[in-house]
């Protein structure tokens, strides 16, 4: 298979203006975004980064959020007949206070500006926009007196700059430039109490610059005088064109000399503010060699990523969803620039605010790093690792001090921002226990589908142990556990199931929820298997004795009767009608991944029970719902293609929309708006669904084509499976044709027999027959096996 030819097929293409920030091309290295729109009179590239924050916190009221023991024990004592805990006066005005500091707008993703092109619309038309996404080039393409003209945009791959220039044409003839005027744009939402900027034109390189520093100070006074740990960043933009200015005019706005040959760098510098360079330091000047050796780079870049894995799908729809997401994904993240929130590095305005655009830890930051994994782009995986360790200090920090006890309880909200304290400390949402082995849960998966013990020694162990002592003091709390329970089991409680109902009035609806119960086994089976690998079985002896005897007497999950059989729900006594926001009644499914094809036909009865029973009101259901339904073979991928078309924006990414009232959503709400909100980070985890119907691996064992119809002809190549192994397959003609597997780490390779017959085992020169439902191999590192139908 060539990667490079299938993604090549899958251009986006626009054939108009694309004025709006939805319609523009994504273009991005992982830590600079860009927008590229067009206006009928202008080209305006909007910029962001994940590094580049609004970095002020507020912490107020911390004397008066008291501690967990303090609080559990008020919210005790209001009556279970209330309808609502806030009918309490009291609990009101305690969630308005400790609410109040994530009512401020800040932190959040700063906008970097924008950089505006403007062209006379009397001689100049845009026709649209083609964005290549196999080398991440973006074509704007013109009409200029009759003839046609091709503006080039790409981000350089290894420096935060983007590069411009008109395409030369057929006759080698420099391309006059049609451009008439270069401006940047301060972002319009940059808050006005931050410092002024700095605007710098540098005539003699023809180069315009604005700088704008960032405070770490919420207070006016420090923010005037300035602090230690300020930030700033620093839009320039370099121009070949000769520059000139009009008397009075502003001065980040400029006349362009009309010479051929047009060309333009556009940089972005962020970091500390005295390390940020002022305005007057040049950038390179632009000139053609330039421009294609850093192009050739990208190049190079973009070939190497599509060569780690691919598909070749006569379902040419999902191939493309399956690329293109890829495409987004890698614009949006890299290990050496913060991990992404909600909305990726792509802002301006109000755009990519909301919720702060933050990291929430109840499934919207990990969705996304699903399909690190099983893409064979475990590297990007690296970035969420590093917001773990970011937000460690403060986890172990409140669960000494909030809770009093061990290890670390993990935030429901967080910031790339230094924290003293939880940012969202209200019990309703802020007591979602699941989110304390949810954080940590793909440290565990990184170990699995690399066999890298380096890494699960120096960066997984340390994060997930704190989870395990945090989950075991907690469960074995005596208001979890004892006589009042009538049962020997350790509970989780309280609780606050996801994104449904808030802590309740005695506490009727805050224990043992699924998510919480499947997630925190998970940890503790991930800790066993930890602890034996790295050999720490007699260090841990007394934890891991914990942990055994809480999961020997764990809580039975809650299940209901439903018109559909049995199925799960959130928590006991639910009404199996709910309309959910997470799909949590499937989740022992996925992320849970205790149920799936290889489970019992009764414990599969009810998995699938519950995936078909699920009411879903929509917004955080597209990947999340999806993957489990692929887990159990039960996705239904032309009803699945279809809501993927529901959500798509004219950019091709996907945004968060809604399927149904009768949850928190009413009729008159309206069920588009989410979608100005941001570009949707999360929804890039859609090549991860595919992966899942073409290959799955995550019980240890390979299975080929648990969610395809085998007579639409499909091929992957090295798609990462749990043990170390890239796998690749085809399958046409209503059979599958052949697998093929490399092992990096040499371990065991276990795969379920996808003939029902005997097959052949080709390892190097030597040719095995072997018979069974599941086929177990030795491997040695760096080994290829191939297996066909004997």
């Amino acid at each position: 298979m060539n990667t490079l030819e299938q993604v090549r097929k899958h251009a986006l293409s626009y054939d108009r203006p694309a004025p709006s920030f939805f319609e523009g091309a994504l273009l991005g290295n992982g830590g600079l975004g860009a927008v590229v729109t067009t206006r009928p009179d202008a080209v305006v590239i909007h910029f962001g980064h994940n590094n580049v924050w609004d970095i002020r916190i507020a912490e107020n009221n911390q004397e008066q959020i008291g501690t967990f023991e303090q609080l559990f024990a008020r919210l005790k004592e209001i009556p279970e007949h209330f309808a609502s805990l806030s009918d309490d006066p009291w609990y009101r005005d305690y969630v308005k206070v400790a609410s109040e500091n994530y009512s401020f707008p800040y932190p959040r993703p700063m906008p970097c500006g924008s950089l505006l092109l403007g062209f006379d619309r009397r001689t100049t038309e845009v026709l649209g926009h083609t964005l290549h996404i196999h080398h991440g080039l973006c074509e704007i393409d013109f009409l200029v007196e009759g003839v046609r003209a091709t503006l080039q945009v790409f981000v350089d791959q290894e420096a935060d700059r983007l590069h411009i220039a008109m395409k030369d044409n057929e006759l080698l003839v420099p391309t006059p430039n049609l451009f008439h005027r270069v401006k940047l744009i301060p972002d319009p939402e940059t808050p006005s109490e931050l410092p002024a900027l700095e605007a710098i034109v540098d005539s003699a390189n023809k180069q315009l610059s604005f700088r704008q520093i960032l405070p770490f100070s919420c207070d006016e006074k420090e923010m005037c005088q300035g602090h230690p740990q300020d930030r700033a960043f620093r839009l320039s933009a370099r121009v070949s064109q000769s520059i000139s200015f009009e008397e009075g005019a502003d001065n980040l706005e400029a006349k362009l000399g009309l010479e051929p040959g047009f060309l333009i760098t556009v940089a972005l510098d962020e970091g500390m503010n005295a390390e940020v360079p002022q305005a007057t330091v040049p950038i390179d000047s632009p000139n053609q060699s330039a421009f294609a050796d850093r192009f050739g780079a990208a190049e190079g870049f973009w070939k190497a990523f599509w060569s780690r894995s691919g598909v070749m799908l006569e379902d040419s729809f999902l191939e493309q969803v399956w690329y293109r997401n890829l495409y987004f994904f890698n614009c949006s993240v890299k290990p050496e620039a913060a991990c992404p929130g909600l909305f990726a590095n792509w802002s301006y305005g109000k755009i990519g605010a909301e919720w702060h655009g933050d990291y929430h830890m109840n499934y919207n930051t990990q969705q996304p790093f699903w399909l690190s994994f099983s893409s064979n782009h475990v590297d990007k995986h690296l970035a969420y690792v590093n917001m773990v360790d970011h937000v460690l200090p403060v986890s172990q920090k409140w669960a000494s001090e909030y809770y009093g006890l061990r290890g670390a309880y993990y935030p429901h909200s967080a910031y790339p921002v230094k924290m003293n304290m939880m940012p969202y400390p209200v019990p309703h949402w802020g007591w979602e226990v699941c989110e304390t082995p949810w954080t940590v849960q793909s440290l565990w998966w990184h170990y699995l589908y690399t066999m890298d013990r380096a890494f699960l020694k120096d960066r997984a162990y340390g994060p997930m142990k704190e989870a395990v002592l945090f989950m075991v003091d907690y469960m074995r709390r005596p208001d979890a556990s004892g006589a009042g329970w009538n049962d020997d089991r350790y509970h989780i409680y309280p609780t606050v199931v996801p994104e449904l109902y808030e802590l309740t009035p005695g506490f009727q609806k805050n224990k043992d929820c699924i998510v919480d119960l499947t997630l925190t086994k998970f940890l503790f089976q991930a800790f066993i298997q930890a602890c034996s690998v790295l050999e720490r079985q007699d260090e841990e002896q007394e934890l891991l004795g914990q942990v055994r005897d809480i999961l020997d007497k764990f809580p039975d999950y809650p299940t209901a009767a439903s018109k559909r059989g049995t199925v799960f729900v959130s928590v006991q006594g639910e009404d199996p009608e709910v309309v959910y926001n997470v799909p949590n009644g499937i989740s022992t499914v996925f992320p849970g991944e205790e149920h799936g094809l290889h489970s019992s036909p009764e414990d599969y009865e009810i998995a699938v029970n519950s995936y078909r029973n699920h009411r879903n009101e929509g917004g955080n259901e597209l990947v999340f719902y999806s993957m489990a339904g692929a887990r159990l073979g039960q996705l239904d991928l032309e009803r699945f293609k279809r809501q993927i078309a529901y959500c798509m924006l004219p950019n091709g990414t996907c945004t968060d929309r809604l399927l149904e009232a009768g949850g928190r959503y009413a009729d008159t709400t309206d069920f588009d708006y989410m979608s100005p909100m941001g570009i949707w980070f999360e929804n890039f985890a859609l090549s991860a669904v595919v992966n899942e119907c073409l290959m799955q691996s995550y019980n240890g064992m390979i299975r080929l084509f648990p969610n395809w119809n085998l007579d639409v002809t499909a091929e992957f190549s090295t798609l990462r499976a749990v043990g170390g192994f890239l796998v690749s397959a085809k399958a046409e003609a209503g059979e599958i044709v052949w697998m093929e597997v490399y092992s990096e780490a040499g371990a065991q390779l276990q795969f379920y027999n996808p003939w029902n017959d005997s097959v052949k085992c080709i390892q190097g020169e030597e040719e095995i027959i072997r018979h069974g439902s599941i086929i177990t191999l030795d491997t040695v590192v760096g080994e290829t096996v191939r297996v066909v139908k004997a």
